[in-house]
């Protein structure tokens, strides 16, 4: 059996020093590392403000999926991490809903009490397929 392996960076400029990829394929089946608020050149986007994290962040989920020639729709898994779920599931969900559309796919939210970076507040980790 012949294995297919594809891998997926965004090209900022810190991504080689955390040693991982922003998406791992194997044989159809795409593994996308947390995507967060930050721009193409690795700047973080909307420190304090939610609503522009989320939709950076789900930006950025686009950006890898368009990578692999695939959309939303090929989302089978998504878990989304947030700091203060309190304040933001709400608004999560509703943001949510409007960027998968008719799509649904299988989810997990999961309150955190930190992310990677200080002023993060929503971070989105996927599984997708190819086909």
């Amino acid at each position: 059996m012949t294995t297919s392996v594809r891998t997926y960076d965004h090209g900022v400029p810190w991504e080689g020093d955390f040693g991982v990829t922003q998406a791992y394929s194997v044989n159809g089946t795409i593994y996308i590392s947390g995507q967060f608020a930050h721009d193409m050149q690795g700047n973080f986007v909307g420190e304090g403000d939610f609503e522009v994290q989320a939709r950076q962040t789900l930006e950025n989920l686009d950006r890898v999926l368009t990578g692999f020639g695939i959309t939303k729709e090929n989302i089978a898994e998504l878990e989304i991490f947030l700091v203060d779920t309190k304040a933001h599931f709400q608004p999560c969900v509703a943001l949510l809903k409007a960027y998968m559309g008719g799509h649904r796919a299988a989810g997990t939210l999961i309150g955190v009490a930190g992310l990677a970076f200080p002023h993060q507040l929503i971070e989105i980790r996927a599984v997708a397929h190819a086909s």
